[in-house]
């Protein structure tokens, strides 16, 4: 039984979309994060928050310099 086992082609035309979408709901869950922050007391919680809202924007710096390199 011999398998014909062929890649998919690599299509990279949507991935200016894809990438900008991905930067447009990073960001609505940092707007959402800090919203939430208002209804915690506890410290901890709102360093964790505050921490992977950092993480998000720097994931939003890297997915603008990806958004350049395909445009």
């Amino acid at each position: 039984m011999a398998y014909n086992n062929q890649p998919k082609p690599d299509d990279r035309s949507d991935n200016a979309e894809k990438i900008q979408s991905m930067i447009q709901d990073t960001t609505e869950n940092i707007q959402k994060a800090e919203e939430s922050m208002q209804f915690t007391d506890s410290e901890q919680q709102r360093q964790q928050i505050e921490a992977k809202n950092q993480r998000r924007r720097e994931s939003i710096e890297s997915f603008q310099a990806e958004l350049q390199d395909e445009t």
